[in-house]
């Protein structure tokens, strides 16, 4: 399926139809809270698989934050405010917990930039008391760390997965998406653009990939 330069566009749009493409510019050192071993190594696998398919390294850890991709699950919007020091890291957490419990969100990601506009880190909240919880482990990973791999638009995903579903029931990264992202990470690219020609420049990767 081939993935036009509008759609490309409207995949890093946000609300107010502003256009913003952003990806990591540093390592990425992930953690994953709130989940038993098994849980941990699946969300791990997932980072890892993104890494390879964007070959963005992995880290360690962050020489400024020690790690920089958190992966928050619980099954209460309130237990995020007795977690230590979460609101050293989030400061805007009390006002923002009341909002999405009043929104009947399930997940959110809040991302940090460094000073060129790259991202710094990422926070990934899942609620799993809801539809989530109904989600088989690899691919509740797969769908949040496609996610947190690039600044997509708000509604990049608000009518169709990242994923898809295989006939045996197994979940993939779609392969539009996988190319996108795949696109987004060419070394010869920017970390940063604000102008939607940009999304050309993506396109013409893609159809590359789509090609070979």
């Amino acid at each position: 399926m081939s993935t036009t330069p509008a759609e490309i566009e409207a995949m890093f749009t946000d609300a107010k139809g502003g256009f913003r493409f952003a990806r990591w510019g540093r390592p990425i050192a992930p953690i994953v809270f709130g989940v038993d071993d098994a849980t941990l190594h699946i969300f791990k696998g997932a980072v890892e698989a993104l890494s390879a398919l964007t070959q963005h390294p992995l880290a360690e850890t962050d020489f400024e934050l020690g790690v920089n991709l958190m992966f928050f699950m619980f099954k209460s919007w309130d237990e995020l405010s007795d977690l230590p020091d979460l609101d050293r890291l989030v400061p805007e957490l009390d006002q923002l917990v009341p909002k999405l419990k009043s929104q009947g969100a399930s997940q959110y990601r809040l991302f940090r930039f460094d000073d060129q506009g790259a991202i710094q880190a990422c926070f990934v909240f899942i609620c799993m008391d809801g539809p989530l919880a109904e989600w088989p482990a690899e691919s509740l990973a797969l769908v949040q760390a496609s996610q947190a791999f690039l600044l997509w638009g708000d509604q990049a995903f608000a009518e169709r997965s990242p994923l898809a579903r295989l006939p045996n029931g197994a979940d993939i990264l779609r392969p539009d998406v996988g190319n996108i992202l795949r696109a987004a990470y060419a070394p010869e690219l920017p970390h940063v653009d604000l102008d939607a020609s940009f999304a050309l420049r993506l396109f013409a990767r893609v159809s590359g990939a789509q090609a070979g």
